[in-house]
């Protein structure tokens, strides 16, 4: 009995030692447009900051836009109409390991003159599969325009 239990006292240590190493590497994507969205239709678009943006990720939303071919202005919430093909709003959220970086990022099409989301855009990364506050705004992009009509 004894020497059973000595044999499994390393298998067990060898186990626990595994289990603290898993980290969490979680990864999501996503975009939805609403019925009847055209987003081949936008020329034009206002990006609205929002107040506690310390990471000027507004900016980053407006030179991505532009590197597409779009004509874009950035500054706050304004009262509906926009003078925009399109609104966007986003809200980023940011984790702390090691060092800040952005753990999920939300970006929303609306209709400029309803505020109505017409098309919604998320990318969340933790930790071991973090990307560049650049490479999200890239990727939830790319999601929003490359979405499956309805």
């Amino acid at each position: 009995m004894f020497s059973a239990m000595k044999r499994l006292v390393p298998v067990l240590a060898l186990l626990g030692a595994m289990s603290l190493m898993t980290g969490c590497a979680v990864n999501r994507a996503s975009a939805t447009l609403s019925p009847g969205a055209d987003l081949s239709a936008i020329k034009t678009a206002y990006v609205v900051r929002h107040d506690n943006d310390k990471n000027n990720v507004n900016q980053i939303i407006k030179s991505k836009l532009e590197s597409k071919g779009y004509v874009v202005t950035t500054g706050p919430e304004l009262p509906v109409p926009y003078a925009a093909d399109v609104s966007v709003t986003y809200i980023d959220k940011w984790m702390w390991d090691i060092t800040m970086y952005m753990i999920e990022l939300t970006i929303n099409f609306r209709d400029p003159k309803t505020n109505f989301p017409i098309a919604t855009g998320n990318s969340l990364h933790t930790s071991l599969t973090r990307k560049s506050p650049d490479e999200m705004v890239e990727e939830v992009l790319t999601n929003i325009q490359s979405a499956p009509k309805k």
